[in-house]
This record gives C-alpha cells, sequence and structure tokens, in this order.
C-alpha cells in the first residue's frame, strides 16, 4: 500500500517551519543523494551541505542555520534536529514493526523448571533452560539459548540466534542482536612449560536496563564477579568486551572496537571503530577514543585521544605535522651536510 503525505503533514510532523513550496504528494524517504522528487531527505551534517541543492528531494529537513533559500518546486522544513526528526518520518513511511504473539511455540524447548511470563514470546527451536526466568512481554526470537538459571527481565527483545549463558542476568528492555554472544568464557589461561592451562572463568554477566547490543558482538563473563555493563549504553556490531569489564552508563561502544579484561569505564565514555584499550584501565568519564587508537594507560576525564599508544589530540594531530615534514627536513640536512663538506674541503 502506498502511502502518501502532504508538505504541512510532514512540517506538523516534526514541528518544523515550512520554506519554498511543494505541492506535490510525498511518497517515500532517502538521502540527499539517492533521493527522487517525492521524497524527503534531511541535512544531518554541516559536511554535506554542497549536496542539499542537486538532490532532487522535493523537501529536504535542515536545520536553522542552514541559510540557503530553496529553488522553485522545492521547500525546506527548518527543525532543531533533522536527524531525530527523519527517524520520525521514516517511521510514517515504512510498515510497523514486527509484531510478537505471546506465547511459546511449539518447537521450542522449555525446562519445566523455567519460568516465562505469559505475556512473553519465545520463538521456534528457541532453548529455555533449567531455572531460568523470562519476563513480561520480553521477545526470545528463534534459535536463541537462556542458559541455566539466568534471569531476563521486562520488555526486552533478542533477535535471532542469541545466546545467553548460566547465570547471567538481563534487565529491562534490553536489545540483543542476531549472533549476541553473552557470558562465554573469559580468556584466561597460566603459560607453563607444558602448554596453556584455562583459568576457571566462574563469574556473570549483567546488563542493565536499556543496554542495546550490535550483532555478532561478545561480552565475556567475569573470572569471577560480574562483567557490568550498566544502564543506557549501547553497543554496535562485532564489539568484544572482555572479562572483569565495567562499562559505565550512557556509553557508546563502536563497530570492531575491544575493551580488554578488567577495564573500568566511567560514565558517557565513547570509543571509535576499530579503537581497544589494554587491560586493567580507568578510562574516565567523558573519555572520547577516536577511530583505530589504542588506549595504554588511565585517563583523565573528558580526555579526547587519538593514535597507537593513543594521546591527546592535539598532540597526535602535532606529531603528525612533523611526521609530513620529514622528506623536507631531509632534503635541508643532505644539503646542509654538502654544505659542510665543501667547506670542510677547503679549508684542509
Amino acid at each position: 500500500m502506498l502511502i502518501t503525505k502532504s508538505l504541512q503533514e510532514i512540517a506538523a510532523l516534526v514541528g518544523g517551519e515550512v520554506k519554498g513550496t511543494f505541492a506535490e504528494a510525498l511518497t517515500g524517504v532517502s538521502s540527499l543523494k539517492a533521493a527522487m522528487k517525492t521524497d524527503v531527505a534531511f541535512l544531518g551534517n554541516e559536511k554535506y551541505e554542497p549536496q542539499v541543492l542537486p538532490s532532487k528531494a522535493g523537501v529536504v529537513l535542515v536545520p536553522p542555520q542552514y541559510a540557503v533559500e530553496p529553488p522553485e518546486g522545492r521547500a525546506w522544513i527548518v527543525c532543531e534536529n533533522p536527524s531525530q526528526a527523519f527517524s520520525k518520518v521514516v517511521a510514517v513511511f515504512t510498515p510497523p514493526p514486527v509484531k510478537y504473539e505471546a506465547g511459546v511455540d511449539a518447537r521450542a524447548v522449555v525446562d519445566a523448571t523455567a519460568v516465562v511470563d505469559p505475556t512473553a514470546s519465545v520463538g521456534p527451536f528457541a532453548v529455555i533452560s533449567k531455572g531460568a526466568r523470562i519476563g513480561a512481554r520480553s521477545v526470545v526470537g528463534a534459535g536463541c539459548f537462556i542458559g541455566e538459571n539466568t534471569s531476563v527481565g521486562e520488555d526486552c527483545l533478542f533477535y535471532a540466534n542469541v545466546t545467553i549463558r548460566e547465570r547471567c542476568i538481563v534487565g529491562n528492555r534490553v536489545i540483543l542482536h542476531p549472533g549476541v554472544v553473552i557470558g562465554a568464557d573469559g580468556f584466561g589461561y597460566d603459560s607453563t612449560p607444558q602448554g596453556h592451562i584455562k583459568v576457571p572463568q566462574v563469574g556473570i554477566v549483567q546488563l542493565d536496563d536499556d543496554v542495546e547490543i550490535g550483532a555478532n558482538s561478545c561480552v565475556d563473563r567475569a573470572r569471577f564477579g560480574r562483567t557490568w555493563i550498566q544502564q543506557g549504553t549501547k553497543i554496535d556490531n562485532l564489539v568484544q568486551v572482555g572479562h572483569n569489564v565495567q562499562v559505565g552508563p550512557g556509553c557508546l561502544l563502536v563497530g570492531q572496537c575491544g575493551i580488554s579484561g578488567s577495564c573500568v569505564l566511567g560514565k558517557g565514555v565513547i570509543f571509535a571503530g576499530q579503537a581497544a584499550s589494554a587491560g586493567h584501565l580507568q578510562i574516565a568519564d567523558g573519555t572520547i577514543v577516536m577511530g583505530q587508537s589504542g588506549v595504554s594507560k588511565d585517563t583523565e576525564p573528558g580526555a579526547i585521544l587519538m593514535g597507537s599508544p593513543a594521546m591527546d589530540r592535539r598532540e597526535w594531530a602535532r606529531q603528525q605535522m612533523y611526521v609530513g615534514r620529514i622528506g623536507e627536513l631531509l632534503k635541508t640536512v643532505k644539503e646542509l651536510s654538502k654544505q659542510v663538506a665543501d667547506l670542510q674541503a677547503k679549508q684542509g
């Protein structure tokens, strides 16, 4: 079914101010580059400003500071946060989210001692082990495994093939995407002349309320005690969180980053893509570790780090500037060396 909206309806939806005119019905959403005439697009970052005028989008959500007037036959909707507003528009033009029916699929395996709330949904081929608890309105997707005595709170959503091993604790409104593994053994061995001897990993993982973890990410169980992901933290795809790590509230761990064992991350810490830390570090509140950086020591609150080993981004920029001048410096040294040699030859 084709969904259509007018310019005025979209403006009312996002609470924005209209500039220009667009009389046709809007039928979808798209990026600035890929948009067609009846699409709504948005300007979420100033570096994409050069794409607005060439775009075919009939309507573009723009921030207040965007001062370019719309051409004839196109319109801007001025809103404080175009990215957030665009999410509302996307919801209008896309199919409603999948609805999960309450109850246990006949092909699932639920131990007799497990407790599954009647309003929860358990999909086909899921396994709920003995002593496990699944809270109200939570969804355990197809092929998921919930280990012995693991507790899952209310309104959680586990997509297909999530694994949560024994005794872990999951809060409310937690979202786990396909392939997430919670509570696998931490990577711990004693190296001896006879080989690597496994250190028992007998702790748990605790995920607090409103945590979301992306596809194929892993949070290892503690050697003892708990690995703890605190409220509101969001973890991207392909992220590794080691044993006994504590991740504070409201953190962001971006794709392919890795947090080594026993690190403690404060509130609002950000690890960008492919960034990593050594073990047993204190990463202070508000620290930002930029992409592909490697943290080797404790950080100060609000630090912005770059490079490997990671350092203040301004110092990293200075060092990169010096590296860029090496060729010029070598040329100067060669010229000076030649002048010195010529002078020595004349004096000899």
